[in-house]
């Protein structure tokens, strides 16, 4: 009955690359041979809707067993023939006045018979403004489109049994507004309120006071990195004040209001308003629970991202999440995704005449999931199958407590203040490489907690929730059903054997996706830094850059200015200038930590007077005596790797010219900072050009690659300093050598290659490097 009722028939999708919308999808396809189907899918910015169907819809594993049928020996068309002459794609959006459909497409979405809208912004901590537009008036906006084009389609829309709010006991198949808690409340007047709220919060984020904490916390983050990349840091840190402002006000006006979420908040005012604005448009409203993987249809277990559960049952068994919030002997009220796809199906049927005006799609009224009996069937079987650590050790998934949300919120805000107060020590130490990993390692821990929190905090309530979703209008429709029906749409969901479901479907599935260590021992597999080394050395790579200090070499512009400076200083002289130059590090690295153009041209002051004859002749027995004896031997093998593969190498650095010009061999260029030099041959201690650091380097080797014609893709990057990230940010390859705190935390963010180079041993290693004292007549001229 039911592919009868839908053969011939257009059936309009809204949301179909999401979870609920792509099985919907293939289940059409597959049990509703003669159906077309009309999908409204966005534009991407650089992809266009037809082409994010073909990459994000059907190249998804939920159509293999579709996709194998039409490749089987004696099929009469292909898949990709197939989908072709069923499906229509229209550019367009549900959180836009009219979908945004140009005329065509308008003419398109007349056509259709039955307008399934499953598209919805799903996330529990979504912002307010985003949940309205699209939750609570995109229904309503399919409606009114139906009253321009003067159709009348039916209009199944899947909502969530979550309207029902924060409720104990019974929660029966009504609308909320029409229930004995229904508050009064004008969707019309919340949608005005989210709107303003919207516009209020983006004028408060430019005020004076925020703009500056902004860039203070843009500057704690990235350190001296230069101009652009602060203003883009800023930028990043203000949008993102805006979206998490407009996140807590919707969890905090749907809490007010007593449901859990801005997610069931802006669904239960949605359906309120498609009811006020339906007209003569035939509706049936879809509350499914809370979705999880299939439990047959497409096959066993399928699942499209991770679901609400799956992020705690995975930090569960990786021993991150030791106890969660919830009421043991209470209902986690379940539904597998196949099951609520053939209740859809089903309503989208029956048509107007037969189609209950609300079905529930849940488990807890008539097959209820308890909640310990999911613990325990959990952690017998991360027991039985444990994950392992990198290290190949098994991870030992702790006893599960059920505490009330407070406690664990007041637990984990203790720890995040604790790791807060450890972090701020350790950022304020010039740490390096491998010790600065460890604050790298604690970044991870930081993450770890608030994700914690945010999954306390985000679902703790529906753990908690005890309300009982009933289904009888879903089980009416089940009873007019034949055999043949039951087997290809089964919606009852006393059909699911739950300890079945959670440890031979669900379990599997979600360990599967989620790529984590199942086997015992080290991995097997090639590494991530091998295998990113081996990017970096591919012989396809265009231009190499290399930084100096702390990159090439263990020395900086202060020891190399104090080997020069102090080589025509006697005893008691050089021992004055260890004392004032110690005494000066701590205020010179404060200044080189908030921008090290300003502190090269303060420091390189110091060079006024200098003989450029004289600093020449020290320069070269500096090579040799300092810098030659604190290089990396790993970073020269490097360098000499990238030219016998071919790659132009360069060299970059704030360093002064003359104090790497002995050091050409090894590059093809070198970029260099400059002193201006007087007509009686001595230097000004001024900079005749800026000095390459920070976006300076990115520009210099952008204008190097557009000159020689190589693409800043195809090269590489080699430096030490957050101050560098617009340099690692311009090319296709960073690689951080030995970094300092802040870079160290954003390689391992963005899982950059991150290389730890060490001097040869038994190099010397004084406290401030002098230059080897010259005799009485040596000593012609010494500059300040």
């Amino acid at each position: 009955m039911i592919a009868e009722s839908l053969a011939g028939k257009r059936v309009a999708i809204t949301g179909s690359t999401g979870f609920v919308g792509t099985a919907l999808v293939e289940r059409l396809l597959r049990c509703v041979p003669d159906c077309e189907l009309i999908l409204l899918v966005r534009d991407g910015r650089r992809t266009p809707a037809p082409r994010r169907v073909e990459k994000e819809l059907l190249k998804n594993d939920a159509f293999d067993r579709l996709r194998a049928t039409h490749e089987a020996p004696g099929a009469t068309e292909t898949f990709a023939e197939m989908t072709a002459r069923r499906i229509l794609t229209v550019a367009g959006d549900v959180s836009t006045d009219g979908l945004g459909l140009n005329d065509e497409h308008r003419a398109i979405w007349a056509t259709a018979d039955v307008i399934i809208h499953s598209a919805a912004t799903v996330s529990f901590d979504s912002p307010l403004d985003r949940a309205v537009e699209i939750n609570l008036l995109g229904p309503t906006r399919i409606a009114q489109l139906c009253h321009e084009l003067g159709v009348t389609p039916h209009l199944v829309a899947v909502s969530t049994c979550y309207v029902a709010g924060n409720r104990r006991g019974n929660a029966p198949e009504e609308l909320v507004s029409e229930g004995p808690f229904d508050i009064g409340l004008s969707w019309q007047d919340e949608v005005a309120a989210a709107r303003r709220l919207k516009g209020d919060t983006e004028a408060l984020s430019r005020q004076p006071e925020h703009l500056a904490r902004f860039r203070k916390e843009a500057r704690a983050e990235l350190g001296a990195a230069g101009a652009p990349a602060l203003a883009a840091k800023t930028e990043q840190l203000r949008q993102r004040w805006v979206k998490d402002e407009l996140v807590r006000a919707g969890i905090a006006r749907a809490g007010s209001l007593g449901w859990p979420d801005a997610y069931a908040y802006t669904k239960a005012l949605g359906e309120q308003a498609l009811t006020d604005s339906k007209g003569d448009v035939p509706v049936s409203i879809v509350r499914p629970s809370i979705i999880e993987s299939a439990w047959a249809e497409p096959r066993p277990g399928w699942i499209r991202g991770f679901r609400m559960a799956e992020p705690v049952i995975i930090s569960y068994a990786r021993g991150l999440l030791k106890e969660f919030p919830g009421v043991p002997e209470g209902t986690v009220d379940v539904i597998p995704v196949d099951i609520v796809v053939a209740a859809i199906i089903g309503v989208a049927a029956a048509g107007p005449e037969r189609a209950p005006a609300i079905a529930q799609v849940a488990s807890g009224g008539v097959n209820p999931l308890k909640y310990r009996a999911m613990i325990d069937w959990i952690s017998g079987w991360f027991t039985e199958h444990p994950l392992y650590d990198p290290a190949g050790q098994p991870i030992l998934v702790p006893e599960w407590n059920f505490p009330g949300r407070g406690r664990v919120e007041r637990q984990l805000n203790r720890a995040m203040a604790v790791l807060t107060r450890t972090e701020q020590v350790l950022n304020a130490l010039p740490l390096r490489g491998r010790q600065a990993e460890f604050t790298a390692a604690l970044d991870d821990k930081r993450t770890e907690i608030e994700t914690a929190k945010q999954y306390v905090e985000l679902y703790g309530l529906y753990t908690e929730c005890e309300a009982i979703y009933q289904v009888d209008h879903l089980l009416a429709l089940w009873e007019t059903l034949d055999d043949t029906d039951r087997a290809a749409f089964n919606f009852d969901p006393r059909v699911v054997d739950w300890e079945r479901y959670v440890t031979q479907i669900h379990l599997p599935s979600i360990v599967q996706h989620a790529r984590v260590k199942t086997t015992p021992g080290k991995s097997r597999s090639t590494d991530r830094p091998t295998r990113l080394r081996r990017q970096v050395l591919d012989p396809k790579r265009h231009v190499v850059a290399f930084d100096l200090e702390n990159t090439l070499i263990a020395s900086n512009v202060v020891e190399s200015y104090s080997f020069l400076a102090t080589r025509r200083l006697n005893g008691p002289e050089r021992a004055r200038y260890a004392v004032r130059t110690l005494t000066e590090a701590p205020g010179l690295l404060r200044m080189d930590r908030r921008d090290r153009t300003d502190f090269l041209r303060h420091f390189y002051r110091r060079y006024e007077d200098a003989p450029v004859e004289q600093i020449e002749a020290d320069a070269r027995a500096m090579t040799h005596q300092l810098i030659l004896t604190k290089c990396f031997p790993e970073g020269l093998r490097r360098v000499r790797e990238h030219r016998a593969l071919g790659h132009r190498t360069v060299l970059i650095t704030g360093a002064l010219d003359f104090a790497v010009e002995n050091l050409r061999p090894l590059f093809d260029e070198i970029f260099a900072a400059e002193m201006s030099v007087r007509p009686d041959g001595t230097y000004s201690g001024e900079m005749s050009t800026v000095p390459p650091t920070g976006e300076a380097r990115a520009q210099l080797l952008a204008d190097y690659c557009d000159a020689e014609g190589f693409r800043l893709s195809e090269c590489v990057a080699y430096a030490d300093s957050s101050s560098d990230l617009p340099l690692f940010e311009a090319v296709g390859f960073p690689v951080a050598v030995n970094p300092e705190t802040r870079l160290a935390n954003i390689a391992r963010k963005r899982g950059w290659l991150v290389e730890n180079w060490s001097k040869a041993k038994g190099a010397p290693q004084p406290l401030l490097p002098m230059g080897d004292m010259l005799t009485e007549h040596e000593r012609r001229r010494v500059f300040r």
